[in-house]
């Protein structure tokens, strides 16, 4: 196997580790989205805000355009992350009735 340029091994050393940070927020992201079902479903609050999410992604959208990613792309995964909160609060409701 060829060995591999040192420039390219920073870069990657940099994606690893941009990755391992996307995780460990993406993490307590979720940590918090679990304690916002527990308490929708103790109030009886419905599991989807559909105002507040289109909130979000004009905001996450306008975060992307002034970062230079494509408004499109994070919208995307706002919207992935989003689903799989409502499934997730769907879920701690009818565990909770």
């Amino acid at each position: 196997m060829a060995e591999i340029p040192a420039e390219l091994a920073e870069y990657r050393d940099t994606i690893d580790n941009i990755d391992a940070a996307l995780i460990h927020m993406l993490a307590e992201r979720f940590k918090c989205t679990q304690k916002v079902g527990v308490l929708k479903a103790r109030l009886q609050l419905p599991a989807s805000d559909p105002a507040r999410e289109s909130r979000q992604v004009a905001r996450l959208r306008s975060l992307a355009h002034e970062a230079g990613l494509d408004p499109v792309f994070a919208e995307k995964f706002l919207n992935f992350i989003v689903a799989e909160v409502i499934q997730h609060h769907e879920e701690i409701a009818e565990n909770a009735g």
